[in-house]
């Protein structure tokens, strides 16, 4: 048997969540004594060869009429064949919004478990077991799954990456998707020129605290400062203070950055939910009751107009002299 990967690439570029889902397969072939295979869909303008860094000998290429555009049904039809072929008995994908739609469809064409919101590499070979967040991840719980095959689905930001020297073999392979019922894309509306949310490491997000959308400048440039991705609180996006792509929570986007600064956001529990899996918190909100503190690793309590500009400056000192 052996594990695949579904190495997702975006336009023909692959991100750091690739990389990832690469590393995560082959430390999880490397525990269940097996080799990692990975797999693209639909033309690159990377080079594939670089999954080889991560882990991976040979990575498997699906391109053609059928992958031009994403589609769940479609590619997990593709998937199963291939991983049929391989003898795959563990399918991983990082969980992006893509790979969220396309898990579900790939379960049940590979008649396999769905291992969703997994926080960690595998626990076990046998029973196979993972770490998953639950309760908007609040809480953690090992799960086992019985099956003879797996989709696996981590959480991006989960592992982090280790490079290494190397490269993967790279071929063509081809796959059908049957008569899997296919949806058709009328128009994509992306937004440009930010780091994507879920794949920021560093994270700033403001709150109706900031008071109003014309003080936003603070933030971005404390943003610009850490190299951080901006966002914000349910209220401000339903406001239109800011877009609805940068709606972090439980309605919104669930994120798990190394760092993540709350600035003028209360902490209700619809935002904790899609934010607690932060590997750092930095709170700051004038109203020292505020329940983020609880949630927090620092906290700052004052007032955001006077300690955003403070706090800028000193990261930018910091950097100078670093």
């Amino acid at each position: 048997m052996s594990v695949l990967v579904y190495l997702e690439n975006w336009e023909g570029k692959f991100k750091k969540n690739t990389w990832e889902a690469a590393l995560y397969a082959s430390k999880t072939a490397e525990m269940l004594g097996t080799e990692a295979i990975g797999v693209t869909i639909g033309d690159l303008e990377d080079d594939a060869s670089k999954a080889g860094q991560f882990g991976i000998n040979k990575v498997l290429s699906l391109k053609g009429d059928d992958f031009r555009q994403f589609d769940a049904n479609a590619f997990g039809a593709a998937l199963n064949e291939v991983a049929e072929a391989q003898g795959a008995d563990t399918i991983i994908l990082s969980g992006t919004f893509n790979a969220k739609a396309l898990a579900p469809s790939l379960a049940i064409y590979a008649e396999a478990a769905l291992l969703t919101n997994v926080t960690a590499l595998p626990l076990s070979a046998d029973p196979f077991t993972v770490k998953r967040g639950v309760f908007s991840s609040k809480g953690f719980n090992d799960l086992s799954a019985s099956a003879s095959k797996r989709v696996v689905v981590f959480v991006p930001n989960s592992i982090g990456l280790e490079e290494s020297e190397g490269g993967a073999e790279v071929s063509e392979t081809s796959a059908s998707t049957g008569d899997a019922p296919r949806v058709s894309v009328q128009e994509v509306d992306r937004v440009k020129g930010k780091i994507p949310l879920p794949e920021a490491e560093r994270v700033v997000s403001g709150g109706r605290g900031l008071k109003g959308p014309e003080n936003w400048g603070m933030l971005e440039e404390l943003a610009e400062v850490l190299d951080a991705g901006t966002a914000c609180s349910k209220p401000v996006s339903d406001m239109d203070w800011r877009p609805h792509s940068e709606h972090v929570g439980q309605t919104g986007i669930a994120i798990k950055p190394n760092l993540y600064v709350a600035i003028g956001i209360s902490g209700a529990i619809q935002h904790l939910a899609g934010v607690s899996a932060s590997n750092t918190i930095v709170v700051i909100n004038k109203d020292e009751e505020a329940p983020f503190f609880k949630a927090a690793d620092f906290g700052i309590v004052g007032d955001a107009f006077e300690v955003v500009p403070k706090l800028t400056e000193a990261i930018k000192k910091f950097k100078a002299n670093n």
